[in-house]
């Protein structure tokens, strides 16, 4: 494991990062949402207020506080509301059901949960608090909108709206934010950098979803890394658009810090829908664009049926899936900036490396380690021995953004590090001049449109049907998303399901990122010589050969789902 006291010594917490841009920059927009902004003055009071607000109910240094929020301005306002009680944020992901919300709530110890009055989230919160003593904070989406857009939703779309019943456990937005104008200060000592800021929920190196402990010393090092990368970028002049979600760990750097850090202005968007983002960029006029793959594809094949401007735009990063070479050139042509592509993971906050705009492309590769970073290749398997450049190993990382270790899991933490080096579970090797190429993944996760999907849930959710006797799922290519999950199945002798049944099934149990694009129901499925269930024989039968595995994506855990 590396030593969090020494890397955090030399920085400040994440919030002073807010507290330093409402000083220099209050009346600079720190947030555009639908239209309407807000200042980094004014920014800075509503985090006190929801900071006091929360010490109200209870939350106190080390508490946990989930977000399960779309990209608005109570996103951001909550996240450093906690980090400035010295409270730890858990990121939840609004699309997902009940049962996933339920075991990360416990999972992560959640006593306070932020969400949104959407019908597409808060009825799930409402039945699982039903059962244990979290606490809600709803906040209305009405509320974060302009006048006039707030009425129209009001009138229109009011069948989009969940309404929360009267409970001593749901507290509305707005009396949280009565219930003071400043937080006490927090107790025994101020929050450290090495403090735990962030639980982000990850696959790790075994696919099975956990928390990644980052601190604030990890994430600010991150955002400094960014920062230093990226070299040009202007303070105070930056506009920065947010339509990747903000409880991805990409988009909480690259988008949310990024922009606090150098008092850039945040564009938010909700969700990922062209027509709304060629309307934002018009508007918006955003330089700075950090998205995966298939919202830059998404752009260019637009472009290519008419005219579309996007020359505002100075600065991209693209992670979440491997960047095809033509979209790239394509993009760039577009706006005449340079696209880099990067790779990280949560573990890393998630920054790992990309290609500074100063620094020769290299085709099919993730760039070079951001600074103070060393990306190591090492063989796989015990002793792990350090290997040499153009030789292919398991990547492992050092550096200040690595993470304390996984929440409540000594013996998996433990295994996660060789020689205080994060193994990332990923395959690939380092050209004579550091640029890294990613060839192959160790670990079971599917990779769509930047989203990780985990077989063992899908196999886990098929199995509760009563005439499912096996199940596999694999990753297989798609031309839209990279990847997509796709279920085999034998039934029990005498079963009748259907494909178009089980999926149906499957809809109470999974997201929608994560249904199977499609469900082959076989007599038989293969195994391996001990009677195993062979993953690795669909693979090779659906790449058409043996040894052929999908493609390793620059970066990892889970990117942007349409907010639909």
């Amino acid at each position: 494991m590396p030593d969090q006291a020494e890397a955090g010594s030399a920085l400040r917490p994440l919030d002073a990062m807010l507290r330093e841009a409402a000083s220099r920059f209050p009346g600079h927009d720190a947030i555009r949402f639908a239209g309407r902004g807000w200042t980094y003055a004014a920014l800075d009071r509503l985090v006190d207020q929801a900071a006091a607000g929360l010490q109200s109910l209870g939350a106190v240094r080390g508490t946990r506080i989930g977000l399960c929020l779309p990209n608005t301005p109570y996103a951001v306002i909550f996240f450093f509301a906690a980090l400035r009680l010295g409270a730890v944020v858990v990121n939840f992901n609004p699309l997902y059901v009940e049962r996933e919300l339920a075991h990360q709530i416990a999972d992560s110890g959640t006593e306070i949960m932020v969400t949104i009055d959407l019908a597409l989230v808060l009825p799930k919160l409402l039945a699982v608090a039903a059962n244990t003593d979290l606490r809600l904070v709803v906040c209305p989406i009405c509320g974060a909108l302009p006048p006039g857009k707030s009425l129209l939703f009001r009138l229109f779309r009011r069948r989009d709206l969940a309404r929360a019943p009267a409970s001593d456990r749901i507290v509305s937005y707005a009396a949280l934010m009565r219930r003071g104008d400043c937080p006490m200060p927090v107790a025994v000592s101020p929050v450290a950098p090495g403090d735990l800021a962030v639980l982000q929920y990850t696959g790790g190196t075994t696919g099975i979803p956990k928390a990644a402990e980052l601190t604030h010393a990890n994430l600010v090092a991150n955002c400094e890394q960014v920062v230093s990368g990226m070299r040009d970028l202007r303070e105070g002049a930056e506009r920065v658009l947010g339509v990747l979600p903000l409880f991805h760990v990409f988009a909480m750097t690259s988008v949310m810090n990024l922009a606090v850090r150098t008092a850039a202005t945040m564009i938010l968007m909700p969700r990922f829908a062209l027509p709304d983002l060629l309307r934002t960029i018009a508007s918006e006029r955003p330089t700075v664009f950090p998205a995966v793959p298939t919202i830059y594809a998404a752009l260019v094949e637009e472009a290519s049926r008419r005219r579309v401007d996007l020359r505002s735009i100075r600065l991209c990063v693209s992670g979440g899936a491997p960047l095809p070479t033509e979209t790239r050139q394509r993009f760039m042509a577009l706006t005449g900036c340079d696209l880099m592509e990067g790779y990280g993971l949560s573990e890393t906050s998630p920054v790992v490396s990309f290609t500074p705009p100063d620094m020769p492309y290299k085709e099919g590769s993730a760039g070079v380690a951001v600074p103070g970073t060393t990306i190591e290749i090492r063989s796989p398997e015990p002793p792990h021995a350090l290997l040499p450049a153009g030789e292919r190993g398991e990547i492992c990382i050092r550096g200040p953004q690595v993470m304390r270790g996984y929440w409540q899991r000594p013996d998996e933490t433990a295994q996660s590090f060789v020689e205080g080096a994060l193994r990332t579970g990923d395959i690939g090797y380092l050209d004579a001049d550091g640029y890294l190429f990613l060839v192959d993944r160790i670990k079971d996760i599917i990779i769509a449109g930047g989203y990780n999907i985990y077989p063992r849930v899908i196999e886990e959710a098929l199995y509760q049907h009563p005439e499912v006797k096996e199940a596999v799922v694999i990753g297989v290519p798609d031309r839209y998303r990279g990847q997509a999950p796709k279920a085999f199945v034998t039934l029990r002798e005498g079963g009748a399901a259907t494909a178009e049944v089980l999926r149906a099934f499957l809809g109470d149990y999974l997201s929608k990122i994560e249904l199977p694009r499609e469900i082959e129901i076989r007599e038989t499925l293969p195994k391996t010589l001990i009677g195993k269930l062979s993953k690795k024989a669909l693979l090779e039968e659906a790449s058409g050969g043996p040894g052929a595995l999908p493609p390793a994506p620059p970066l990892g855990p889970e990117a942007p789902d349409p907010f639909t």
